[in-house]
């Protein structure tokens, strides 16, 4: 192909690239923003131009940096994997938005540090956090554990007062904490009070 000839066809994909009605971008190996079509640019309330020489991972916050490990390494190991990143970013109104970067290494030969080609998936809204699950309920037993400790008392005092031994309440703790996931007896007193296991404003502490 002749060097006309190559002009030619770069300014029809430059003009087909402007066209694309996606959010597109060419970023380097280090995520630096090498050319964005219109698209893309007003994600970001902006012009292409501006975009050139940007942070990608700036204008678009990962939400998960795992995410963005993988690229890296990707990268590092000239791999030609589609990866996806979870982003949000600031829109030119101001709100919060969220979406999907994705990321194809792209290169024109095995030895070449590959570019990124760069797509934005916007999203309506934010996604939806999973529900958090109900504790679930204590027994009389328990509820007395819970309130003993939230009062500050030791393992042996309430296994005196709950006329066990110090093996039983730990017995009751153990079980709470796997229930509930808590690393340690704050912890345990603090989803308490969360959950409705205690009554708050009441000294000393009891459970309703």
């Amino acid at each position: 192909m002749e060097a006309g000839d190559a002009v030619v066809w770069r300014n029809r994909a430059l003009t087909l690239f402007d066209r694309v009605v996606v959010p597109v971008a060419v970023c380097d190996a280090y995520g630096r923003v090498v050319l964005a079509n219109p698209a893309m640019a007003a994600e970001c309330g902006t012009t292409p131009g501006r975009l050139r020489g940007r942070d990608v991972l700036e204008l678009f916050r990962p939400q998960r940096a795992t995410q963005v490990e993988r690229i890296v390494e990707a990268l590092r190991l000239r791999r030609r994997s589609r990866y996806r990143v979870s982003v949000c970013w600031r829109a030119p109104d101001g709100g919060e938005r969220y979406g999907e970067l994705t990321a194809d290494p792209v290169s024109d030969s095995v030895e070449e540090t590959p570019a990124l080609l760069v797509m934005l998936r916007v999203e309506d809204e934010r996604p939806a956090a999973p529900p958090v699950p109900a504790p679930a309920p204590v027994t009389p037993v328990e509820g007395r554990v819970l309130a003993l400790l939230a009062s500050g008392a030791t393992t042996a005092r309430a296994a005196r007062e709950l006329g066990l031994t110090t093996d039983g309440v730990n017995y009751h703790l153990r079980r709470l904490s796997a229930r509930w996931g808590a690393a340690n007896r704050t912890e345990l007193v603090a989803r308490a009070y969360a959950a409705g296991v205690l009554s708050p404003g009441v000294w000393p502490p009891e459970a309703p």
